[in-house]
C-alpha cells in the first residue's frame, strides 16, 4: 500500500469533495481518482459513495481512515526521532517518581543518565502513585518510576525491584506489649495516604476481609516517607516500605509490627504510555533503566 496514496486518501476523506481535495493537494482530480481506485483494488472494497455533490466514506473507508491517521502519526514521530538522534542526545525529560523510588533509585539513576547525556535537562516530580498516574495519563510526564499497579491498558512497563510494605510504629508503641494479631490493630490511630493509593486500599481490604473495622486515620498525607518522626512521636501506626527501615534509612526510628499476613508485596518499575512519542533523551533514560536495572 503506497504511503502517498494513503496521504491523499486522508485529505479526500476529510474534505468530502474531490474538487476541494484537488485544490488542497495541487493534484488533478483524475490523479486523485486513480489513487482511490488503486486503494480500492488492493483492498477489494469501495472506500467512498456519493451523496449529492459530496462523497462520504463507506464503513471500510472509515476504518482505513482511522488506520491511515495512526500510520501518519507514527511516520511523523519516527522522522522526529531520527532527526533528533542525528543531532545528538539533547532535550528535556519529564520524570515522575514515587517517594520510595526517589529514596532508593533516583540518585544513582540520575548520575548515570547525566553522564551519558550531559546536555539534557530534567523535570522530576515526586509524589504518590495516584498523582503520578494521573500525570502520566494526561501526558504531563514521560516516564513514571513507581509500583507496577497502574492496571490500565495502553501502558508498558519494565520491572526493577521487589518490595514489601509493612505496618510500622515507634518501638515504644503499646501495640508491641500484646500479642501480634490483627485484633491488636483495633483502637489505634494511623497516618495513611489517600484512599486512591494502593497501599491504603490494600490495608482497608485486609481489615474488611478479617471482619475488622477500618483504620482510624488521624493524619492523611501523600508524603509518609517524610514523616517518620511524626509517626514515632505521636504513637501512630503507618505503612512503609521494609527497605526504608533500619539504620541510616528514612524510617530508622520506626519498627515493623510483625503481624502475620500483613505484608503487602509489590514490584517497582518504570511505566510509560505505549503509543506516546518519547524524545531521544527519554529513550536514553529508558535504555539505561533497562540495561543497568535488568529487573528482579
Amino acid at each position: 500500500m503506497d504511503y502517498r496514496d494513503l496521504s491523499y486518501f486522508e485529505t479526500i476523506a476529510e474534505l468530502g469533495h474531490l474538487g476541494r481535495a484537488s485544490e488542497a493537494l495541487c493534484r488533478t482530480q483524475s490523479a486523485l481518482s486513480k489513487c482511490i481506485r488503486r486503494l480500492e483494488d488492493e483492498l477489494g472494497a469501495e472506500l467512498f459513495e456519493r451523496t449529492g455533490r459530496r462523497i462520504v466514506l463507506t464503513p471500510i473507508g472509515a476504518l482505513l481512515l482511522e488506520r491511515a491517521k495512526i500510520l501518519r502519526r507514527s511516520m511523523d514521530e519516527s522522522k522526529r526521532q531520527i532527526i533528533d538522534f542525528s543531532r545528538g542526545i539533547t532535550g528535556h525529560v519529564r520524570l515522575g517518581v514515587s517517594t520510595t523510588m526517589a529514596e532508593l533509585l533516583l540518585p544513582s539513576l540520575t548520575s548515570r543518565f547525566l553522564k551519558s547525556a550531559p546536555n539534557v535537562t530534567m523535570d522530576v516530580k515526586i509524589g504518590m502513585n495516584d498523582m503520578l498516574r494521573d500525570s502520566l495519563l494526561a501526558g504531563h510526564i514521560d516516564l513514571m518510576l513507581a509500583p507496577l499497579d497502574i492496571g490500565q491498558p495502553g501502558f508498558a512497563n519494565h520491572p526493577i525491584l521487589d518490595d514489601d510494605v509493612v505496618i510500622v510504629a515507634s518501638p515504644e508503641h503499646p501495640i508491641f506489649d500484646g500479642p501480634m494479631t490483627l485484633d491488636a490493630l483495633i483502637g489505634h490511630r494511623w497516618v495513611l495516604a489517600s484512599t486512591q493509593v494502593s497501599t491504603r486500599r490494600w490495608l482497608e481490604g485486609l481489615l474488611k476481609d478479617a471482619g475488622q473495622p477500618p483504620p482510624q486515620v488521624q493524619v492523611e498525607t501523600n508524603f509518609i516517607l517524610l514523616l517518620p518522626q511524626l509517626i514515632a512521636e505521636n504513637q501512630l501506626l503507618s505503612l512503609l516500605s521494609r527497605r526504608n527501615l533500619g539504620p541510616d534509612r528514612p524510617g530508622g526510628r520506626l519498627r515493623e509490627v510483625p503481624i502475620p499476613g500483613t505484608c503487602m508485596p509489590r514490584t517497582f518499575g518504570v511505566i510509560y504510555r505505549e503509543e506516546a512519542w518519547l524524545s531521544p533523551a527519554t529513550l536514553c533514560l529508558l535504555n539505561i533503566i533497562r540495561t543497568d536495572f535488568p529487573g528482579r
